[in-house]
């Protein structure tokens, strides 16, 4: 059985999806064979699997970084918000059941089985396990049943290491406070502690450094400096969306809807030299010299058409089209550009049916299946090869399926207006494939030469140079057992 470690945080959003990513660039390049683990995540930004199941995009980022292809053994337990007091419960990359927050705590006993029987998996075949904590342990209030922290490091036998993030101040007390607040047996799980993006002369945190150790009695394993070029990597949180990226000509925006899901689309667009990328926020208009307005996927279709027309986006969306803009729609974007969406059986909330932006003549009915798939296809338009993934519930149809964005095994995938101004497709991850950018991009009159997924990887080398540079990288892995 192959060894593990576990990285939990102090709060929420330390960077811990990045440090374990790092750690395994770091562990493969020493010639282990390693893969990351994070028992239960939640997110709506999904990566689709190898055995065709989904997990949370960090893990997927974090297999890349191990040289691995996704599994859903790296992530058994994923949870997807669809309300504000909801989530579709996925399991083993399959979806379980919808639940309601307070009734999650329910299934969490049969949760811990599945997570230990994945981690076991796991650790047979590989020499180490990586494994990345979800929020923090010291909301002991969750304790009871945990799966996520300090239930799942007992019940596994791994130990802690706990990171703080000092960017967003007070870092003693997010680890001393995390100390005090852990119950005895979970404290002990506790072999150290790391302090996260640090912004300056990491020196000039010796006093606290050795502060934290001394009320801890936790040995501390290094002071990691702020790592800009973490937002050249897919991001699993839509808070870490940057508002704007670029400068270029070519003016593209997206709508930051309230469910916005697999959102990584975004991220070849964002490092285009020649595209300026703008996310259109709640309660702010859609600028008006926008090129190409991206409505992206998205966990709850007809919410999100309710949120899109409370925002005034309908209105802007009509504008930027009159001006001769062009607009795509994305997986749940997709959907919304057609006449209706229907949910006869209430499978993303209540039963009934919505109204659509009424932009393609196709119509959308929500159905118990979910497709999860990888997929190769080709651009219509251009006849350009693609690469990306399918991750939705629903069937889409209608006379502009006519005129398909893209075809897949000879078969029409997605729609697009008669004038060609306006476009849906189910394929998520279709910017990440360089020959197909570049071949839309040069549509809109943009050339391009980034290679994308080398620059992603050349990131991942210079994580893992970072961590090493500044972190006790041999005694965090020596930790593991």
């Amino acid at each position: 059985m192959g060894r593990a470690l576990m990285i939990q945080g102090a709060g929420s959003n330390v960077g811990k999806s990045l440090l374990v990513a790092g750690l395994c660039r770091a562990a493969r390049r020493r010639g282990l064979s390693v893969a990351p683990f994070k028992p239960q995540n939640m997110s709506n930004n999904a990566a689709v699997t190898a055995d065709g199941g989904e997990i949370g995009r960090a893990q997927a980022l974090q297999a890349l970084a191990a040289g691995l292809a996704p599994h859903t053994d790296m992530n058994p337990v994923l949870l997807k918000p669809e309300t504000d007091v909801g989530a579709q419960v996925v399991v083993h990359g399959r979806r379980l059941a919808t639940v309601k927050a307070r009734d999650y705590a329910a299934l969490k006993p049969q949760l811990l089985g599945a997570v230990l029987d994945s981690f076991a998996r796991l650790r047979a075949a590989h020499d180490l396990v990586i494994v990345e904590g979800a929020g923090s342990p010291a909301e002991v209030n969750l304790r009871a049943g945990d799966i996520a922290n300090m239930g799942f490091a007992r019940a596994a036998g791994v130990p802690v290491v706990l990171a703080g993030d000092i960017d967003r101040g007070g870092v003693i007390a997010q680890i001393v406070g995390t100390r005090a607040v852990l119950d005895p047996d979970d404290a002990g799980m506790v072999a150290g502690f790391l302090i996260n993006k640090f912004r300056g002369d990491p020196r000039l945190f010796d006093d606290g450094y050795r502060l934290i150790a001394e009320r801890t009695g936790w040995p501390g394993f290094g002071v990691v400096p702020w790592f800009a070029e973490a937002a050249s990597l897919p991001a699993e949180d839509a808070l870490d969306l940057p508002r704007r990226a670029g400068t270029g000509a070519l003016r593209v925006a997206c709508l930051a809807l309230s469910r916005i899901a697999n959102f990584d689309d975004l991220d070849p667009l964002k490092l285009e030299p020649g595209v300026s990328l703008t996310m259109v926020r709640a309660g702010e208009a859609v600028p008006g010299d926008t090129d190409l307005l991206i409505i992206p996927g998205s966990k709850s279709t007809r919410g999100d058409l309710s949120f899109l027309r409370a925002q005034g986006w309908d209105v802007d969306i009509a504008a930027h089209i009159r001006r001769g803009g062009r607009v795509l729609g994305i997986c749940g974007g997709f959907q919304m550009l057609g006449r209706v969406v229907r949910d006869p059986e209430g499978i993303e909330g209540p039963a009934g049916e919505t109204a659509g932006l009424g932009l393609l003549d196709v119509e959308t009915v929500m159905t118990a299946d979910k497709r999860l798939t990888r997929t190769r296809a080709v651009h219509a338009a251009t006849g350009a090869a693609m690469e990306g993934y399918e991750i939705h519930i629903g069937r889409t149809d209608g006379p502009d399926r006519a005129r398909p964005f893209a075809m897949v095994d000879g078969q029409p995938e997605g729609a697009t207006s008669a004038n060609g101004r306006i476009a849906g497709s189910y394929l998520h991850g279709m910017f990440a494939a360089d020959g197909f950018r570049a071949a839309y991009l040069l549509g809109f009159g943009l050339p391009s030469a980034l290679a994308y997924g080398a620059g992603v990887e050349a990131v991942l080398d210079r994580l893992a140079d970072h961590l090493e540079a500044h972190l006790d990288v041999a005694g965090l892995l020596a930790l593991a057992r």
